[in-house]
């Protein structure tokens, strides 16, 4: 899909704050409501816009603590790494999972409560998945920036 300058302006707009009217989007991009209606059922439609959510404040939900762990696994099998993205994709406290390179085979960031919610979620993923080898943790300490806007060149 083809992005002009107007949809690129509703995408940066939108992933600010999705809640947004038409009515006010028209106020920053110059288009009519309607307009800018289309455009944004299309770019839903494409599957540009992939949800809309509101972003909520940890603290006040009881989640205050993040855990940035580090997973390796014994066997690289597709069946085995599939077993454990459905997994990671399917568990609530896993806010993001990543494949990557290096050390780890997957990174994920997780919210709880406390340390020992935590560790019963660790305890159930390793049981669940004898492929994972090994995890590490980091606990965060703060929160410097937490967000997943996509930065949309404006060209």
């Amino acid at each position: 899909m083809v992005l002009d300058r107007y949809d690129r302006q509703l995408l940066d707009l939108v992933q600010e704050d999705s809640s947004q009217t038409a009515e006010r989007l028209s106020e920053h991009v110059a288009l009519s409501v309607s307009a800018i209606q289309r455009r944004l059922r299309r770019l839903r439609e494409e599957g540009v816009i992939v949800r809309d959510c509101a972003v909520v404040d940890p603290q006040q939900v009881g989640r205050p603590t993040f855990f940035i762990v580090a997973l390796q696994v014994e066997r690289e099998r597709p069946e085995l790494l599939a077993q454990l993205r459905r997994w990671l994709a399917a568990e609530p406290q896993v806010q993001q999972a990543y494949y990557v390179t290096g050390e780890a085979d997957f990174m994920a960031v997780v919210t709880a409560p406390d340390t020992e919610s935590f560790d019963a979620l660790m305890g159930r993923l390793v049981a669940d998945n004898a492929n994972v080898r090994r995890f590490t943790t980091n606990v965060a300490l703060g929160i410097v920036k937490r967000g997943l806007s996509i930065p949309v060149d404006q060209r």
